[in-house]
């Protein structure tokens, strides 16, 4: 008993030390000092897996307001509008670096184990999860900030990297510790070891699967910069088993509270509401009608699907390029994907097993009127929003902002699911559905590939489909080629592309006059110069964008500086952004690399810590040390 006291004091003052350390070069110490038996692999292997589910402090500034603000998941300004918070990227930096510490912690005391001879018969194995586990921290330093130190944590002052450098690296390492794994090690009976890994119990052939799949992930990234390479690894990696199955999907539990296992979307005073550009990719997708997926109490709110909603000149800015904008659908729409009702509430929905009623403090949930006001603040329309679906662009709307009480109140707009907010979900971090995406985007290429393109595609929509249980509408989504509002349909066989634009019905909204408009489908002038909407690779990027929302935020932003799919749309410039001044009122029609953020930038404490380093860091940037410099993987 005093030996397990003795060892697990000693692992929790040494994950304390490393928790409690600012920065990369303050943790850069030697952590095998302790003697090996005393220390577990296991303990900082878990330590590390459960640190990167991020504590709420870290959760909300990353998870919420870098990753999904600009990952385009929901309504926020923010990095979208080119802000940047120093404070919230310090506390995902120096949180990435101790969930780092603990990982290299880990492979470093297997190390010194095997070179005394103090070995289990899964040490070895230990070892190599912790080289993928590492692998993949890596990867999401690096795709927020650029270039990082591939020799941190391995007592000496480390150079910087570029990103090629580092992407070689994780894509050695995944391959290497893959192929290093003994899968005929059995922890059958050992529980105590299964409970330290939280993602797969130590089943050895899932971190297999894992680190083969994350391969095709980290290689395709690399698809528009470095193409031989990325082919070659892909190809190698799409050899391997892979997570094809639910049931392989790395994913952790959440649970309620304050700590690093509290859900990533929990906190209450955030809405989380419903991006346009989501909505503009769910309305139409798919062919499937609303009175098919809702109860018949929510049928006589179904608009005809030739009809964009009443429109509000004064108060819903037009200066955005979001194709619906100026319009308030005063309903639900006719066709939507199956997968929107069940990942956000319909507005004044309040029995519904998804709403959310946050902020538990007030009542704004459940209040679905609000107002239009004057120029003197005087009421001129009340609006009531139960049973409607709307969402609308970020920026700045100058005075109709301020007028406008509805477009962003949390009662009146869909709301992101109460499941991912309560702390009760499995966060995901790779699904069996991003696997086939990638192999239908290999495909494409023309990369040899287990699988034809459309059967890839059209099993990571079945997954995902399965997933959100709405499979009885499948066969009927995929043989589907009605247009979302950008243009997108979902056959394989359907690359017929729209015409520039289509005409709508609507109601002049202070008047009741109905009238006709011509909506134009966006022109996405990132892709193919704007003059494709419905190619292979649009619909296998917009199925993967929806497919993961809302776990996986960042891969969403990272296909979106990769490619410039699927559509993002402007942030309105009703007045100029101050942090965003390549967007002005000239030129928001059209799409440039320079309207949308990029990273982040370093932190402070990296630049006045260690100036060296901030100036190899920035060097092999490439560029100023700005959120809109784009990483070297990026499309530029």
């Amino acid at each position: 008993m005093k030996n397990i006291v003795k060892k697990s004091g000693l692992v929790l003052a040494m994950i304390a030390t490393l928790a409690s350390c600012d920065n990369f070069e303050e943790i850069n110490i030697d952590p095998t000092a302790a003697n090996a038996e005393q220390v577990q692999v296991e303990y900082f292997i878990n330590s590390s897996i459960i640190g990167a589910q991020m504590n709420p402090d870290v959760a909300e500034r990353s998870f919420v307001l870098y990753w999904k603000t600009a990952g385009h998941q929901m309504l926020s300004t923010g990095i979208s509008g080119g802000s940047y918070d120093d404070g919230w990227s310090t506390a995902y930096y120096n949180s990435s670096a101790g969930w780092l510490n603990s990982i290299n912690t880990a492979i470093q005391i297997a190390d010194e184990k095997e070179a005394k001879g103090i070995v289990k018969p899964y040490s070895g194995n230990l070892k190599q999860i912790a080289r993928i586990w590492r692998a993949y921290l890596m990867s999401e330093l690096a795709d927020n900030f650029g270039p990082i130190a591939i020799e941190a944590f391995q007592a000496k002052n480390p150079e910087f990297n570029n990103v090629k450098d580092v992407y070689y690296f994780m894509l050695a390492e995944l391959k290497d510790a893959s192929e290093k794994i003994d899968i005929s090690v059995s922890n059958s009976s050992n529980d105590k070891l299964k409970e330290k890994d939280p993602a797969y119990g130590y089943d050895y052939v899932k971190w297999r699967k894992y680190a083969n799949s994350m391969r095709l992930r980290l290689a395709m990234r690399l698809s528009e910069v470095d193409p031989a390479k990325a082919k070659s690894e892909f190809e190698a990696a799409a050899n391997g088993n892979l997570i094809t199955d639910a049931g392989d999907n790395f994913q952790v539990q959440e649970k309620p509270g304050w700590d690093d296992l509290t859900g990533v979307m929990s906190r209450e005073w955030n809405a989380q509401i419903m991006s346009v550009t989501l909505n503009n990719l769910y309305i139409g997708l798919g062919g499937i009608k609303s009175t098919d997926q809702l109860a018949p109490s929510f049928h006589a709110s179904v608009k005809p699907a030739d009809y964009i909603g009443q429109k509000f000149a004064d108060h819903f800015t037009m200066k955005t390029n979001e194709p619906a904008a100026g319009y308030w659908l005063d309903g639900l729409p006719n066709r939507i994907d199956p997968r929107a009702y069940k990942t956000f509430n319909i507005p004044g929905d309040f029995n519904s097993p998804i709403f959310s009623g946050y902020p538990s403090w007030d009542n704004s949930a459940e209040t679905t009127t609000a107002d239009l006001l004057d120029n003197n603040g005087a009421v001129i329309k009340t609006i009531e929003a139960k049973n409607t679906w709307n969402a609308f662009a970020v920026g700045n709307w100058g005075a109709m902002g301020s007028k406008n009480q509805v477009r962003a109140f949390n009662g009146t707009m869909p709301r992101l699911s109460q499941v991912f907010r309560g702390s009760g979900s499995q966060r995901i971090f790779f699904a069996s559905w991003e696997t086939y995406f990638l192999l239908a985007e290999a495909a494409v290429k023309g990369w040899a590939v287990p699988m034809s393109g459309k059967e890839a595609y059209e099993e990571g929509i079945k997954a995902n489909f399965a997933y959100w249980g709405v499979s009885s509408h499948l066969s009927t989504y995929l043989a589907s080629e009605d247009y979302n509002r950008a243009g997108t349909s979902v056959s394989w066989n359907h690359t017929t592309e729209p015409a520039a634009s289509h005409t709508m019905n609507f109601v002049d909204g202070y008047t009741n006059t109905p009238g006709v408009a011509t909506i134009l489908y966006p022109k996405n002038d990132l892709y193919k110069n704007g003059a494709v909407k419905n190619d292979l690779l649009t619909k296998i990027i917009t199925q993967k964008f929806i497919a993961q929302t809302p776990w996986l935020p960042l891969e969403g932003w990272n296909d979106h500086r990769r490619l410039g799919l699927p559509f993002f749309e402007n942030p309105a410039v009703e007045l100029p952004l101050p942090n965003l001044p390549a967007l002005t009122q000239s030129n928001y029609m059209g799409n440039q690399v320079s309207f949308f953020p990029q990273r982040l930038r370093y932190i402070s404490g990296l630049k006045n810590s260690n100036p060296k380093g901030y100036t190899q860091a920035v060097e092999f940037l490439g560029g100023d040390d700005s959120v809109f410099t784009p990483l070297w993987w990026a499309k530029h």
